[in-house]
């Protein structure tokens, strides 16, 4: 008769450093509560969705790296009773989708006749996120990965308003329901590698922007410069998806 082997005691210690991770990733809840805090202020300017997508920015910085913590301290073993991947999904739900599109809406980009576009995008993120092969095996998003917080980020830096800005909406949460394959910089391979150092002076360009005021003066040097990593990103997105479908005939 053989004998399964207990698992091991978690330490005092690693279970601390597990809640810790946990706590980590919950500090996205704070940052969406001041996005929130923003958005509902009668008086909006230009500035006041500036602070906005500083504070998205950080809760995009604390979801590009929890994960790197969680595998550190094998949080499933630390603290076995709490679902982090469940508190991740609820943040990023509201931080890349809900906030965001709340803040499309608050800032009037859309025109009054064409609202609805909101609504349609929320329910193709919700379908995305509920996918149960959104992310592949092998380091990937399959359909458009509810990045709304960069949409809504380039309609009004850019600015881009009204039904020019519709179309680009109903664009991308109709490819939510189309099998391409998106990079998922976080993770392993050469493409996911690339996308994520060719992110890096991405993210300092759109720093530099939110890190100084707005005004009207039309279109920012950063904002222009920092369009070609989207551009390449979705470009990357749609080649390597349409030279694996020729592959495969």
């Amino acid at each position: 008769m053989t004998h399964r082997s207990l698992p091991r005691p978690v330490s005092s210690g690693r279970r601390i450093l597990g809640w810790c991770v946990h706590a980590y990733t919950g500090t996205g809840l704070l940052f969406a509560a001041g996005v929130v805090s923003l958005l509902v202020q009668p008086d909006r300017t230009p500035d006041t969705y500036r602070i906005c997508f500083l504070l998205l920015l950080g809760a995009v910085a604390v979801d590009a790296t929890d994960g790197t913590l969680a595998r550190a301290v094998r949080i499933k073993e630390a603290v076995p009773e709490f679902d982090g991947r469940r508190l991740d999904d609820l943040i990023d739900f509201l931080t890349y989708t809900c906030l965001p599109l709340l803040l499309i809406d608050r800032a009037e980009v859309l025109p009054d006749n064409a609202r609805w576009v909101i609504l349609v995008a929320l329910g193709a993120s919700a379908y995305g996120f509920c996918q149960a092969d959104i992310k592949t095996a092998d380091g990937a998003f399959l359909g458009f990965p509810s990045y709304w917080n960069i949409v809504a980020y380039y309609l009004l830096a850019l600015p881009l308003g009204g039904y020019p800005a519709a179309v680009v909406m109903l664009g991308l949460a109709f490819l939510t329901f189309v099998p391409s394959r998106y990079p998922y910089p976080t993770q392993s391979g050469r493409l996911n590698r690339w996308m994520l150092v060719l992110s890096l002076p991405w993210t300092a360009l759109v720093l530099v922007d939110l890190l100084r005021p707005w005004d009207d003066g039309g279109v920012r040097w950063e904002v222009s410069l920092s369009l070609l990593y989207p551009v390449a990103y979705l470009g990357v997105s749609w080649v390597s998806s349409t030279l694996r479908v020729l592959r495969r005939k």
